[in-house]
C-alpha cells in the first residue's frame, strides 16, 4: 500500500447489525497466515483439527484462538493488536469496514468494546477502506448497477475461487450458523471474506497510485 506498511487484511462476522449484537468472529490475514478469533458461546470445538482442515481448504497458515464470550475475544483481539498489529509497519485494511459516513466493521466493534468497557485494539496501526476504491478507480457496473458488495467485486475483478469455497452464498447464513453453533462453517466464511479482502488490496495496490488509498490513524485520543 505504501513503500513501508504491509495490508494486513480483516473482516468481522456477528449476529446482526443492531446495537444489542455481537461479535462472533474476526479474522485477519498477515503475511503468514490468518489469524481468527472466534466466540463459541456454550459449544466446544476441536481447534486443532479445524485447524488442519482449514488449512487443507484455503492452502495457508491458520491460527485459530476459540473464547466463550465476547469480551474475551474483544480482550484477546486487543492483545494481538499489542503485541502484533502496532508494533510493525502493518496497514489495516477492510472492504467497507469504514468509510466517510459508512462502514460496518470498525463502528461495530468500537461500540462492543465500549460496551464491555475493553481497551481498543489498535493503537500506532494505520487504516485504509478499499471500497472507496474499487468504487471509483475500477470499472464494476453491470447492467447499469454498480456492483459494491465485497463477494461480487472480488467475483467481477478476480475470479471465483474464494466464493467456491465459502459455505454460505449470503452473509446472513453466518448468524444462523453462530445461532446453531455451526462454528467450522462459519470460520470458513470468515476465512473466505477476509482473503477475498486481502486479494482485492492486492489487486488494488497494483493498478492505483498511493494517493488513491485514503490512509487514517485509528489511534483514539485516549489510551487506557
Amino acid at each position: 500500500m505504501t513503500d513501508t506498511l504491509t495490508s494486513v487484511s480483516f473482516d468481522i462476522e456477528t449476529t446482526g447489525f443492531e446495537r444489542s449484537e455481537i461479535v462472533t468472529t474476526v479474522g485477519f490475514s498477515l503475511p503468514l497466515g490468518c489469524r481468527l478469533f472466534v466466540n463459541t458461546a456454550d459449544s466446544s470445538l476441536a481447534k486443532g483439527p479445524v485447524e488442519e482442515r482449514l488449512e487443507i481448504a484455503f492452502d495457508t497458515s491458520i491460527e485459530l484462538s476459540t473464547h466463550t464470550t465476547e469480551s474475551a475475544l474483544l480482550e484477546s483481539i486487543t492483545e494481538f493488536g499489542s503485541e502484533i498489529l502496532g508494533p510493525r509497519e502493518y496497514l489495516l485494511v477492510a472492504f467497507n469496514g469504514e468509510r466517510f459516513r459508512g462502514g460496518f466493521d470498525l463502528p461495530f466493534l468500537r461500540s462492543r468494546y465500549a460496551t464491555h468497557d475493553v481497551q481498543w485494539p489498535f493503537y500506532d496501526v494505520p487504516y485504509a477502506d478499499l471500497m472507496p476504491v474499487f468504487d471509483s478507480r475500477f470499472n464494476t457496473t453491470v447492467k447499469d448497477s454498480k456492483i459494491s458488495d465485497l463477494e461480487s467485486v472480488y467475483d467481477m475483478l478476480i475470479g471465483d475461487g474464494l466464493t467456491e469455497l465459502d459455505p454460505f452464498e449470503d452473509s446472513s447464513e453466518a448468524v444462523t450458523a453462530f445461532e446453531e453453533q455451526r462454528i467450522e462453517p462459519l470460520l470458513k466464511h470468515n476465512v473466505s471474506d477476509v482473503l477475498r479482502t486481502d486479494a482485492l488490496a492486492t489487486l488494488a495496490e497494483r493498478y492505483c497510485s498511493k494517493s488513491e488509498f485514503k490512509l487514517k490513524s485509528l489511534t483514539p485520543v485516549s489510551h487506557r
